[in-house]
């Protein structure tokens, strides 16, 4: 076996990072994954840089383990064509508003009446129940909505701030691809699909405010809103006599440790800062002394002296220090490949692994349309015959 998802059929009618990111992991896991496109092209495919139109590299590292099919769903013999392979397909997954997806015959219940095993599922902006339904949404507008921006606020002028990767994208993209397999595996039981809805507006709301409801939790409240030790200003990565280091002693032990190798033994001894209730309401005063002591030594004299202490710690790694990172490497992450027409590639590995079924990059990311509906209608029905 290739994968845990090896023989499952996936058609991904998805553009940009939500969608593709979620049927890239099925496809790793072992899944056959069409990617149905416009003649355009996913937009990923025209951001850059790129060493040919139409193979960017957002496109590239989220799009391997697919193949292209080119359609024109306005055309009625191109939807009766993507309907035909529906028949033979275990899971639909589309981030096309459902008015269009109903206007073109495609939703979920005309696709789940030719195939009553079929997992459908909708990625969208906003749950179909609510209000903003049908809205347009993209990273950026979720990550303000939902509240992500305000907590990434500056602790010094207050203005918000996005987090600098596509949060609401990949956190969505991820919410997908457990959703789709735990659907797969409540099939295997019933023997039927069923539809999933998959909103980033309110994924990313369940998955940001978790440990920020802090006192909201209680009705009636128990305090505000944030849980303070994320918030405080003065947690960051702390300057060293010559850099950063990302440093966080967590238990009281840790603490301790940490105070005794800094010089300050009495404060190891503090209960305000020992003793883990009044540690919490003191974070603020605590981590402004972490900062302080910090500062007085260099980033290898540190990370030698919380290596030996076992402090939970790092160096801040630039992007290109990630890429470089040898347990990275030892791991598998760090991959090149050669591409059919983009020549030699550095990729990311597949992170989760499986001891018998383990994932597998098996195809690089396609060029637009590079395969044909007839061979993969053909392929399908045929192994389903089998």
């Amino acid at each position: 076996m290739s994968g845990p998802l090896e023989g499952i059929r996936v058609i991904d009618l998805t553009s940009v990072a939500m969608g593709p990111y979620a049927t890239q992991i099925m496809g790793d896991m072992g899944a056959d994954v069409v990617k149905i496109e416009s003649r355009d092209g996913d937009v990923f495919r025209h951001a850059g840089p790129a060493r040919h139109a139409g193979m960017g590299a957002p496109f590239l590292n989220f799009n391997r383990n697919k193949r292209s099919v080119v359609l024109d769903l306005k055309s009625p013999d191109d939807a009766a064509s993507l309907r035909a392979l529906v028949k033979d397909a275990d899971v639909f997954v589309s981030n096309v508003r459902p008015k269009s997806m109903a206007r073109l015959g495609l939703d979920d219940a005309a696709l789940r009446a030719l195939n009553p095993r079929l997992v459908y599922c909708g990625a969208y902006g906003f749950s179909e129940q609510g209000r903003y339904a049908g809205r347009p949404a993209f990273d950026d507008i979720i990550q303000a909505m939902s509240g992500i921006a305000a907590i990434q606020a500056n602790a010094t002028t207050g203005e918000p701030a996005y987090v600098n990767t596509i949060i609401a994208d990949k956190t969505a993209g991820l919410t997908i691809a457990w959703a789709v397999a735990m659907a797969l595996y409540e099939r295997e039981r019933s023997g039927l699909g069923q539809a999933i809805e998959v909103p980033m507006f309110e994924t990313l709301v369940g998955f940001g405010m978790m440990e920020h409801l802090a006192g909201r939790t209680f009705d009636p409240p128990e305090g505000p809103m944030g849980y303070e030790r994320l918030l405080s200003s003065a947690r960051r990565p702390y300057r060293t006599q010559d850099g950063f280091i990302a440093l966080l002693p967590y238990t009281t032990a840790q603490w301790q440790r940490f105070f005794r190798l800094a010089g300050r033994p009495e404060v190891a001894e503090d209960p305000r800062y020992m003793e883990p209730a009044q540690r919490s309401r003191n974070i603020h005063t605590l981590y402004g002394m972490l900062a302080d002591l910090v500062a007085e030594r260099s980033t290898a004299q540190w990370l030698a002296l919380l290596a030996e202490a076992d402090i939970p710690h790092s160096e801040v790694l630039s992007m290109d220090a990630v890429m470089a990172d040898p347990h990275l490497h030892e791991a598998g992450m760090v991959q090149s490949h050669q591409h059919p027409t983009e020549g030699a590639l550095t990729g990311l590995g597949i992170a989760t692994r499986f001891s018998r079924t383990p994932g597998s990059i098996r195809r690089l990311a396609p060029t637009l349309g590079q395969d044909a509906m007839a061979d993969i209608a053909a392929e399908w029905s045929v192994s389903v015959g089998c």
